[in-house]
């Protein structure tokens, strides 16, 4: 089966095949945005811990891009009991097995060892926001890799793990794109591959337009302008929605948001085209 999430990443406008109900998540190329952020250290000079100043040089290199580094500083301690260190070193193992070229077999590897430590920082503190969030982005990753029905009951574990990052940072805008994404994936889902879904899976995950844009303006409110692809999803979903104002409104500043990252340029690019199709 091919992988949703990189169909996702190749072209969200192409109509989804036969098991695009998969799609829990994006393409969560959001990191790439993250990636880029500016990051800002204070200049006072004071005492940090070795876990302190270690989580500070992670931080530094993963605002740097710099992966490779970043996976090997944190994989010295893959054995720790802090959650602090797990989830960040779930997150550069996905972020590795994501490197362009990158073999099959170590892509796979990577995979299940990025949900492995990102289930272990939970394991250790099921406060961490940040814990639950790449715990819900390593378990759809593993589920392309799993079959059909197991990455529909995932789905509902996803959304859960969301859920519980948000209730415990609602500031995190991320996680609550993702959500929306969520709801957008599977409410454009066509009635035939409802039926195939519930063939498979008694229950298969329903969401609405209006649930998905909730979630999106949400993000906006917690962090306006914060991630180009939000603007295009609040684009895309008013588009579903028939309302066609307020679709024009977002896709041009969607269009109009700094092309930065590879990502950002195709933003810009699907944006341009939605806008040609409504005529703005």
């Amino acid at each position: 089966m091919t992988s949703i999430i990189k169909k996702l990443r190749r072209n969200e406008q192409i109509q989804a095949r036969k098991t695009a109900f998969l799609a829990a998540i994006p393409a969560l190329s959001y990191l790439g945005y993250e990636a880029h952020k500016k990051v800002s250290f204070a200049t006072t000079v004071y005492a940090l811990d070795k876990a302190d100043e270690v989580i500070e040089r992670a931080d530094y290199l993963y605002s740097c891009g710099e992966t490779e580094k970043l996976y090997q500083l944190l994989l010295q301690y893959k054995d720790s009991d802090d959650a602090e260190f797990l989830w960040r070193l779930a997150r550069a193992s996905r972020d590795l097995a994501l490197v362009p070229n990158v073999a099959a077999d170590q892509k796979k590897q990577l995979t299940y060892e990025a949900f492995d430590y990102a289930k272990k920082a939970l394991e250790k503190n099921e406060a961490c926001f940040a814990a639950h969030k790449w715990y819900a982005i390593c378990l759809s990753d593993v589920g392309d890799y799993e079959g059909v029905k197991v990455k529909i009951g995932n789905s509902y574990i996803i959304k859960d793990h969301l859920e519980r990052a948000i209730e415990l940072n609602p500031k995190d805008a991320t996680s609550i794109h993702i959500l929306g994404y969520w709801c957008f994936a599977f409410a454009e889902l066509p009635w035939y591959q409802r039926k195939v879904a519930a063939v498979i899976f008694a229950s298969p995950p329903t969401a609405t337009y209006e649930e998905a844009l909730a979630y999106f303006l949400k993000a906006e409110d917690v962090d306006p302008n914060f991630y180009s692809k939000n603007l295009l999803m609040l684009g895309k979903t008013y588009m579903m929605l028939k309302d066609q104002d307020k679709a024009l409104l977002w896709l041009h500043k969607a269009r109009d948001y700094p092309a930065i990252t590879e990502e950002d340029k195709q933003v810009h690019k699907e944006a341009l085209d939605l806008l040609k199709k409504l005529g703005g």
